[in-house]
């Protein structure tokens, strides 16, 4: 499946029905789109998995369309209320995932041209409320891959302030290297209708209403997300993946960076960071094969990022799932 979900098949899907599988949440996992990283960190798979649960049925209370069938529990998929432990097995409808061809350094998305079904969609769509510092958002203005006047903005918003409206973005999905594409792109190598991609906006713009209502709740900032769609058997749209979690959203409490960019900053500057950084520029298939083998995590900032994940998912359930962590501001406390 990936570097930190596992998928058990039960039922293939094919282009008129959909499949049947499990999602297994791993202890794992990514940073800087290596793949899966030397250490595992305690219940981060349960922790993510309760959270995107807890999500995934908000949304179907409001009549969305997902894949979520229930978290497994005793061989049975079931609702959260139905459970006494946390689980990190989410049972799924699936859907058909069919890659891009990559040749002459360009991937080629023609086959989605052909008004295909059940099959997900191959890019990630982006909501962005803030622009924290380490946003790829900052980088890439300084860059001068993008302006400010694309977005509507006449100057960069300080990393603590809200924005008036939030930026929706877009990259792509199923290439080795994530890139950013305009709206229109997105439209053209996923085989979109223009009612499709307003359909695709409007979704992102509840699902980041409910996430950020739901954090506040918590006490904590949602500062950015994304989702993961596709579309079913019969071209409606569907979420699927996973939402609402740490790893899909950039969470912060009190300025600190709830989720794994803790991580990302321990490996900044680093050599192992230095030579990854360096093999991506050659944008191709086989980027990581001569990488080193990252270096391992001091146990305690591994136990510490265990804790993190833990209290983020009793806050934002407002369930105890994980009775041997305090409050998500103590965590955070010891962390700084």
């Amino acid at each position: 499946m990936g570097s930190v979900k596992d998928l058990e098949v039960l039922q293939m899907p094919t282009e008129d029905s959909p499949g049947r599988g499990r999602f297994s949440f791993s202890d794992r996992y990514s940073v800087f789109d290596y793949g899966g990283m030397p250490d595992d960190i305690p219940h981060k798979g349960k922790a993510l998995c309760v959270m995107t649960a807890y999500f995934f049925e908000q949304l179907q209370r409001q009549g969305i369309d997902t894949h979520y069938r229930g978290l497994v529990a005793g061989g049975e998929a079931k609702k959260l209320e139905e459970l006494s432990d946390p689980s990190n097995v989410m049972e799924v409808d699936l859907v058909r995932v069919i890659e891009p061809t990559y040749r002459d350094g360009t991937y080629d998305y023609s086959v989605f041209q052909r008004g295909l079904s059940n099959v997900l969609i191959p890019l990630e769509i982006i909501y962005r409320n803030y622009l924290p510092e380490g946003s790829s958002f900052r980088r890439r203005v300084k860059s001068g891959q993008i302006s400010l006047q694309d977005y509507g903005l006449n100057s960069m918003p300080s990393s603590g302030e809200q924005l008036q409206q939030p930026i929706f973005d877009v990259s792509t999905k199923l290439e080795e290297t994530d890139r950013y594409i305009s709206w229109a792109e997105a439209q053209d190598i996923a085989g979109l209708s223009d009612g499709q991609m307003r359909q695709v906006r409007e979704t992102l713009t509840l699902i980041n209403q409910l996430i950020t209502q739901r954090a506040r709740e918590a006490g904590i900032r949602n500062s950015d997300g994304k989702i993961e769609l596709a579309l079913g058997p019969e071209s409606q749209l569907l979420v699927v993946d996973a939402l609402g979690t740490p790893d899909e959203c950039r969470f912060q409490l009190n300025g600190f960076h709830v989720g794994k960019e803790i991580l990302r900053q321990h490996y900044r500057g680093t050599k192992w960071h230095q030579k990854v950084e360096e093999a991506k520029k050659q944008a191709g298939p086989g980027w990581r094969e001569d990488l080193p083998e990252p270096p391992a995590l001091p146990d305690e900032l591994r136990q510490g990022v265990a804790d993190l994940y833990m209290a983020c998912a009793n806050a934002i359930t407002g369930r105890r799932w994980f009775d041997e962590v305090g409050p998500l501001d103590e965590v955070i406390e010891r962390l700084t």
